[in-house]
């Protein structure tokens, strides 16, 4: 595919056309069926599919031979994240240093999973737990390997007032029949205003703790750019009124000259915009918190460990891994997309999404670094010399969450979205991988009891985990410390596991006819 024209002919649309088709893969025609599905909602499926033909037939022949003259792909390309490049000091850990270390019996709290949620529930319990009360953090792989080392880079203040309120109302319609159309709106501004009040909570902490600890994670507050083409500017307007309404106003909008003064991006139409949005190494804040946390005795890692399964006893629980059993007074499912895998009757409650990305040197001159961006169509951002840009993608049987497989048709067509916004670049590609994030079906966080008695559960974060799992993980510590001294923000009407696994008689909020407030 070298050397690359300076202006396209086409014998090099015809080249490039012909190299897509024949890469062809499975990822990439379950990436097209998701795109479709959301490029061209409701409409028939005849109609969407020639929609997509069309698109997809000017995509091979013009955009992306227009962009590959801007990007050389590496013929080695790794399929390593960026941000586990460099290595990981708590690889094989405790074996690394410690061959001869043994897998206790027994403890007072487990951990299943060593990500964000994992290391931050270690880094509270550390902080608030008696000496005598130890937590075992066990992880199939090894810290940060799942989504928390596979993401953007960015520290999220979470989703924006209106669209929490959007998917829960339309999922209220399906379980909440009893209510009117008037109560169900009400209610999902009432979830909304719950979300908010964590996540802004979380990103103070967050912000609070990398100052605090002095962590090295390359955290950098400069807020978070949000394309918004024209058809979306009535949604743009109502989502900024709402959070000046209920006050809610990290959200807002800038302007295009203001978005090319912090982005570069070159825009036609105002830009969404949160303001305390940061980027940072999401790998070295979880490496962060698990150092810290294992300079108590209380607390202790072991990876390379899966659990295989969770057995009730009277009381606690056995937790089968591939090291042998433990048994455990409290557990808690840090696994996120894995949990169905691990727990069946999730099967439907947390879906694995796959998302992806890939990185290279180079990149387009004007994009600025620390900000996140996102165009339509993807996010991107400048971290030292290289770019990182990628995708969402499908849902993927419980089976493959954690999945490696990216869609290279997926990374050529961002590539394209790239020029739109940016103009000609030259990027040498050399990592491309994908993981997966869980979404639930009202898109809303579960943070709780998922069997009434002891064992608890972070998941369903919909690829916002840095905007929930901090603050979760210090309240469901909390609860389990019996500590009330500071605010839970994930009270169970709006966040426990019931409101999906069983919404018959699951305890509701009440509604507050006077509205919501903060």
């Amino acid at each position: 595919m070298t050397p690359r024209p300076d202006r396209q002919s086409w014998p090099w649309r015809f080249r490039v056309a012909c190299g897509l088709l024949l890469a062809l893969r499975k990822p990439d025609f379950q990436a097209a069926r998701t795109f479709a599905h959301r490029r061209f909602p409701h409409v028939s499926l005849i109609r969407r599919g020639s929609r997509f033909a069309k698109w997809a037939l000017h995509q091979m022949c013009t955009i992306i031979p227009d962009a590959m003259r801007h990007m050389t792909i590496d013929p080695n390309v790794s399929r390593d994240p960026m941000w586990l490049c460099d290595p990981n000091p708590l690889a094989n850990h405790p074996w690394q240093h410690h061959p001869d270390a043994d897998l206790p019996r027994q403890s007072h709290t487990v951990v299943i999973g060593a990500g964000f949620t994992g290391a931050a529930l270690a880094y509270h319990w550390a902080r608030h737990a008696p000496s005598d009360q130890h937590m075992i953090v066990i992880e199939t792989h090894d810290p940060a390997s799942g989504a928390s080392g596979r993401n953007e880079g960015l520290v999220v203040v979470g989703r924006y007032f209106k669209m929490v309120r959007d998917t829960v109302r339309d999922h209220l319609a399906q379980q909440r029949t009893d209510l009117s159309d008037t109560q169900r709106e009400q209610l999902a501004r009432q979830f909304a205003d719950r979300y908010c009040r964590a996540a802004y909570h979380n990103a103070q902490l967050i912000a609070q703790t990398v100052e605090s600890e002095q962590f090295d994670c390359d955290y950098a507050r400069a807020g978070w750019v949000q394309e918004r083409q024209a058809d979306d500017q009535p949604a743009l307007d109502e989502s900024v009124a709402l959070a000046i309404e209920h006050n809610w106003t990290d959200w807002t909008r800038i302007s295009p000259a203001d978005a090319l003064e912090r982005t570069g991006m070159q825009l036609n139409h105002p830009a969404g915009f949160s303001k305390a949005a940061a980027s940072w190494h999401p790998a070295k804040w979880v490496y962060g918190l698990l150092e810290r946390a294992l300079t108590k005795s209380n607390v202790s890692l072991f990876t390379r460990t899966r659990a295989t399964r969770v057995e009730p006893l009277d009381p606690g629980y056995r937790v089968h891994t591939a090291r042998g059993p433990i048994d455990v007074q409290h557990l808690v499912y840090a696994t996120e997309s894995y949990t169905p895998a691990l727990l069946p009757r999730f099967h439907d409650v947390i879906h694995p999404m796959q998302e992806q990305a890939a990185c290279g040197d180079g990149g387009p001159p004007a994009m600025k670094p620390h900000v996140g961006i996102s165009g339509a169509w993807m996010f991107c951002g400048r971290y030292g010399p290289r770019v990182l840009f990628g995708s969402g993608g499908s849902r993927l049987p419980d089976h493959q969450a954690g999945r490696n497989r990216p869609s290279r048709f997926l990374t050529k067509f961002i590539a394209g979205e790239l020029k739109r916004l940016f103009g000609p670049y030259q990027l040498h590609m050399t990592h491309e991988w994908s993981g997966t994030v869980g979404y639930t079906p009202d898109q809303f966080p579960i943070v709780g009891c998922v069997d009434q008695h002891a064992a608890y559960i972070i998941a369903g974060m919909c690829g916002s985990g840095s905007a929930v799992s901090f603050n979760a993980a210090r309240c469901i510590v909390n609860r389990i410390l019996q500590r009330t001294s500071e605010p839970d923000d994930y009270p169970e009407p709006y966040f426990a596991p019931t409101r999906l696994l069983d919404p018959q008689h699951h305890v509701w909020p009440d509604i507050d006819h006077e509205g919501s407030s903060k």
